[in-house]
């Protein structure tokens, strides 16, 4: 995935580290997959931000992936449907992500599943 959005390579030691945290702190966050016939066909990450502002915990998507084949048939809007009712259940305040700019497409998605642009920038400094 992040050779395909961003020509990345990872470290894939570290990968496996970070993947094992998720489910070894569960306030770090959940994973969700889609299946389809039994194959696996899109996952995605979710991870938690508390708003002193709001009171409440927006919930980011991270590390979205569908398969090719599988690309505009449902499995993002399924996706993200579950992650919605979880989050309405646990009383979050809002779904965040965030998205290459040049990915075009993927920011049509969002935007028909009724996200919008933020006005906010992001920035980042690596430690």
């Amino acid at each position: 995935m992040a050779w395909e959005t961003e020509q990345k390579r990872l470290d894939t030691q570290v990968l496996m580290r970070g993947v094992t945290a998720v489910f070894d702190e569960p306030r770090r966050g959940f994973y969700l997959m889609a299946e389809r016939d039994g194959q696996a066909v899109g996952c995605l990450l979710v991870t938690f931000e508390w708003s002193d502002w709001r009171n409440g915990d927006f919930w980011w998507i991270q590390s979205v992936y569908v398969v090719p084949e599988a690309r505009r048939g449902g499995v993002f809007r399924a996706l993200h449907a579950e992650v919605a009712r979880r989050a309405s259940d646990a009383g979050a305040v809002g779904l965040r992500l965030y998205v290459e700019t040049e990915n075009r497409r993927a920011q049509s998605t969002y935007r028909e599943l009724g996200m919008a642009e933020c006005h906010y920038l992001m920035y980042e400094q690596m430690i």
